[in-house]
């Protein structure tokens, strides 16, 4: 794969994930309000990471910018990596997987430094793109994250059970979007394809 294409799949999985953020962001309000349930299994539900994986953070006040422009230092190494292994004409498996990944991480990454300038807040409300009062600054923003697969959710114990009773259980409660299905793929392809992936022609 040469790096036309690889800079094909980049923006391909970028234009995906961005339009579909865009449009959770201008037509869903945050939380469970703009809940849409596809199936009793997939759902469609608007939440902001402040963070990394899972909504992790970093704290104190400049805990947000440091992740950012670890984001931002990672895409360029991400990036060389790509461009190198075209040069080196590894495999296209490696070369498409490490797109995905610079896709998505890219992905994440105009929703760190953008979204804060370009919207307003989404609580009891739809944003608006392009506002006049944003809910944030550049390098604060948060990424937008929509799907959902409760694929299980139920009570782990009944009322009864002391400590564990009555608390609600799901199996799968992560909630993610198109750049980070890119990144997952990306590194799933690496880890169940890797002689392939790193082997040469």
């Amino acid at each position: 794969m040469n790096l036309k294409k690889a800079y094909f799949v980049v923006f391909l999985v970028l234009l995906i994930d961005q339009l579909s953020k865009i449009y959770v962001k201008t037509h869903f309000i945050l939380g469970h309000g703009g809940q849409i349930e596809v199936t009793n299994w997939f759902k469609l539900l608007f939440v902001e990471n402040e963070g990394m994986a899972w909504g992790v953070e970093l704290p104190g006040m400049y805990g947000k910018l440091i992740l950012t422009t670890f984001r931002i230092i990672a895409v360029g190494g991400i990036g060389y990596w790509l461009w190198l292994s075209v040069k080196e004409k590894a495999s296209n498996l490696l070369i498409f997987a490490i797109a995905l990944i610079l896709a998505g991480a890219f992905g994440n990454i105009i929703d760190s430094v953008f979204y804060g300038v370009i919207f307003n807040h989404s609580e009891n409300q739809v944003a608006t793109l392009f506002s006049d009062q944003p809910y944030g600054t550049w390098f604060y923003g948060k990424v937008v994250d929509m799907f959902y697969f409760p694929f299980v959710e139920d009570y782990l114990m009944p009322q009864w059970v002391p400590f564990l009773g009555g608390k609600q259980f799901t199996f799968f409660n992560a909630i993610f979007n198109i750049a980070d299905v890119a990144i997952s793929t990306g590194v799933g392809i690496l880890i169940v394809f890797n002689k392939k992936a790193f082997g040469t022609k």
